[in-house]
């Protein structure tokens, strides 16, 4: 029975693991073994740091970006061009356009992009965020720096959609980045001038219905 409860609980350790993304069982499992092989007080403050990751990480109410406050560093910035607001999906992309060192303003996080085979939809997506902020007048430049994807091309569709009728230019990061690939592996020569070259809207349809 004891053995049985120690499989239990190393069963529940691996099903816990299996939950982050790319996480299988065979990988699950070994971490487990790994931590169980670590000395306690290293295994606790594993978990005390994710524990008070979570509580203390905020999202901006603005950008959604990762923060300790109610606005980013970004968006808490004056130095920054409110104007311009630069769409991206993941946190990940965020951190990928800043180390370029070009991008002087600010950035808006969809957290993914709509998939309806993974069950995501626009509701599932920061969208209507994005059109308050709009809808404020302070913004005048939207730049899709979505991943060159077909779900990424519908996002782009989608929102171009919802923001047809404001005040507001709409402009695509340029097509240095191969189509299937992602921002964050991109080299950030290549990022800074994808961005620095950026298209209307308008002419991103031509190019990619061609």
């Amino acid at each position: 029975m004891k053995d049985e409860n120690v499989l239990h609980k190393i069963a529940d350790a691996v099903g816990e693991f299996t939950k982050l993304p790319g996480i299988g069982e065979k990988t699950a499992l070994r971490l487990v073994l790994h931590l169980l092989k670590q000395d306690e007080d290293k295994v606790k403050y594993f978990g005390d740091a994710v524990s008070k990751m979570r509580s203390e990480i905020k999202f901006c109410k603005t950008c959604n970006n990762v923060s300790d406050h109610e606005l980013c560093e970004i968006c808490a910035n004056n130095h920054r061009d409110h104007s311009t607001v630069c769409l991206v999906e993941t946190i990940r992309d965020v951190i990928a356009i800043e180390n370029t060192n070009i991008y002087k303003g600010t950035y808006h996080v969809l957290g993914g992009v709509i998939s309806p085979i993974d069950g995501i939809g626009p509701d599932k997506l920061n969208i209507d965020s994005l059109i308050v902020r709009v809808k404020s007048g302070e913004v005048k430049e939207i730049i899709m720096a979505i991943n060159p994807t077909i779900e990424g091309d519908t996002t782009i569709f989608y929102v171009s959609k919802k923001l047809k009728d404001l005040n507001v230019n709409i402009t695509t990061i340029a097509r240095g980045i191969s189509f299937g690939g992602e921002l964050e592996y991109t080299d950030e020569m290549t990022l800074a001038r994808s961005i620095a070259t950026r298209l209307p809207y308008e002419n991103y349809l031509v190019k990619n219905s061609n």
